[in-house]
């Protein structure tokens, strides 16, 4: 048990025997006291003080006597007008401490047989065109997403939905059929993902022409856009593969597996993967058959030129149209499709899709569709939606290739960190090969930390150059703060301090034999002051990671882990650049020193693993 939940139950229990109120969670709420006053917690007794029939400082006065009396962790208090700040005893943050030391996964839970089922969607690409800094975007929010549900004793399914079928996957095979001669990713050296998408790019091209000419000729734009040759083969197209044309068909496999390869690729890279594919081309059918369903039951309504709707207008929303009029399905259809074949696959409790906020109205509609259809899960379903990413630049257009490729981006960030760090002599004792693979995770850290420590909600700037700086709040501070702490450690495993007598254990915090009871301010050996401010600051601050991880899987905020890290490791610089570890002559003030750092590494690592980030050992 923490030190918030001791003193927040004793205090329940002093209002309870002064005053006989039960007081309830919200009325207990404890916060860190602000720096200017003496103490480590205030309590706020203004809810206390119509059931105590007395003044704001005669009610904290006597909670405070109450608390000194009866909870061991407070030592003393102060009161503020109606704000009690208690100072907890150094006994209590040396127990907590060694309770952080002993639990590996300090701050998580674990899921367990009866825990819910959460299933996360993102990355969602599409087959026409490699990912990019969008997709980045996407891809990190879905899996940091999945990781904190987990770190929040939830079962986690991750999957992707990729959009496979379509118009615009036929204007690249189109484009290569016409433009291509042959060419393969072996033949032209190139990923298979961006070998397609320049046969997307190159479609608009000659499409664009042919617009133009149409338009020398006398036709208005809006017309010349129907009427160009190529869009009206690429519609042709889309009909034979609706068709099942085997040649169609063949070659649509052919491309798309050109294109997944190419894919994968770039998700290891990336540090991202999913537990489940499902793809548009299996889906679609379901979702038109799950319409008619609904149709039948009078769920929704066809209209004389044969075309489906929902009406929502007692939902305070217009009318969705669910089937075209010549049967052929929409986005909508086939996200009820998906909903269908993953609600067979798995026992969903809450699904959770990762998408931009221009599709905030698709899926406060979708929600609507799959409560009415049935589905448990459907009227809760949460949309993480986040904001545009955007470059120093401006805007990104994939069909005009002016896109921010993510191989590219993520090449370019490792190739920076590479650079930065031979510029600032990190580099000098390491061979090429570990030069190399801490470039990789310094490069990647600081792109996927720059992209999470933002407010998802929030549009964004990603500036590459700001993100790769080794002060301030960007991922390579972090990273660094950790391999300095494991570079202390190598050179002194950590000893155990609740050994007495001076005598000390260098097993590399192997203290889980020994009593709480004898940790020096419990014993009186060590008395007060063992531990100065600064240390008393950095358990506390550790002792915030379970709250940090609890309350960023209820807001579904990576952001929230980013920032704690980052606090984390400002308050353990200010306490390393005050005090010496290493150093220290006082065996036992040494000992806890050592664990503190040992313990800040961890929560570091823990907390960069929840935002998919590594951490190396050495830098």
């Amino acid at each position: 048990m923490n030190i918030e939940t001791l003193i927040s139950q004793a205090a329940g229990e002093a209002v309870k025997a002064l005053y006989g109120l039960e007081a309830t969670e919200k009325m207990l709420q404890l916060q860190k006291t602000r720096s200017e006053f003496e103490g480590n917690l205030t309590l706020v007794v203004f809810p206390f003080v119509k059931a105590a029939k007395k003044s704001p400082e005669q009610t904290a006065q006597e909670i405070g006597q109450y608390l000194v009396d009866n909870c061991s962790a407070v030592e003393k208090f102060n009161v503020v007008k109606g704000f009690l700040n208690l100072s907890v005893g150094e006994g209590a943050w040396l127990q907590l401490l060694q309770a952080i030391d002993k639990d590996d996964s300090f701050g998580t839970k674990q899921a367990d047989e009866n825990s819910p089922l959460v299933m996360i969607e993102y990355s969602s690409p599409n087959t026409n065109k490699p990912l990019h800094l969008g997709h980045v975007r996407n891809n990190l929010l879905g899996w940091s997403l999945a990781k904190i549900m987990e770190a929040n004793g939830n079962k986690v399914v991750k999957t992707n939905i990729v959009n496979d079928r379509g118009i615009h996957i036929c204007k690249s095979m189109l484009a290569w059929l016409k433009y291509g001669n042959g060419e393969t990713p072996e033949t032209s050296g190139k990923k298979g993902d961006h070998l397609i998408g320049d046969y997307y790019v190159a479609f608009d091209k000659h499409y664009r022409e042919e617009i133009k000419q149409l338009v020398a000729q006398g036709m208005d734009e809006e017309q010349a856009k129907q009427e160009a040759p190529l869009i009206k083969e690429a519609h042709e197209m889309l009909v034979k593969w609706e068709q099942n044309d085997p040649e169609v068909r063949a070659l649509w496999e052919k491309m798309n597996n050109w294109v997944y390869a190419g894919f994968d690729e770039t998700y290891k890279k990336m540090g991202v993967g999913f537990d489940k594919i499902y793809y548009e081309s299996q889906t679609y059918l379901k979702g038109k058959a799950k319409v008619e369903e609904g149709l039948a039951k009078g769920l929704f309504e066809r209209h004389e030129d044969n075309s489906v709707w929902a009406d929502l207008t007692n939902e305070g929303l217009d009318q969705k149209l669910l089937l075209r009029s010549d049967g052929t399905s929409v986005y909508m259809t086939q996200d009820i499709g998906t909903a269908e074949m993953r609600f067979q696959d798995y026992p969903i409790d809450k699904m959770i899709y990762v998408v931009g906020n221009e599709q905030n109205y698709h899926f406060q509609v979708l929600s609507i569709l799959l409560d009415r259809l049935g589905f448990k899960w459907g009227k809760e379903l949460v949309h993480f939606s986040y904001g545009m990413v955007e470059l120093p630049n401006g805007k990104m257009k994939s069909r005009e290739g002016t896109v921010v490729d993510a191989d590219d981006l993520m090449a370019l960030m490792v190739e920076d960190a590479y650079k930065t760090s031979m510029e600032l002599g990190k580099f000098d004792d390491m061979t090429e090969e570990e030069r190399r693979e801490i470039a990789r995770i310094v490069g990647m850290g600081a792109l996927k930390y720059f992209i999470l420590k933002v407010d998802a909600r929030k549009n964004m700037l990603f500036n590459p150059e700001e993100s790769i700086d080794f002060n301030g709040n960007t991922g390579p501070f972090i990273q660094y703060t950790y391999a300095r702490i494991r570079s202390i450690l190598r050179k002194q495993p950590t000893p155990d301090p609740s050994r007495t007598g001076g005598e000390v254990d260098y097993s590399h915090g192997g203290n889980e034999a020994d009593s709480l009871s004898k940790l020096p301010s419990c014993s009186g050996g060590a008395g007060g002051g063992f531990l100065s401010e600064k240390e008393i600051e950095l358990i506390q601050k550790m002792s915030e990671y379970g709250a940090a991880v609890e309350q960023a899987g209820k807001d579904y905020s990576p952001s929230g882990i980013a920032n704690y890290c980052y606090e984390l490791t400002k308050v353990f610089n200010q306490f390393y650049h005050d005090f010496s570890i290493l150093n220290e002559p006082d065996e036992q003030k040494k000992a806890v020193r050592l664990m503190l750092a040992k313990n800040v590494a961890k929560i570091i690592k823990n907390g960069m693993d929840l935002l998919g980030i590594e951490v190396p050992e050495r830098m």
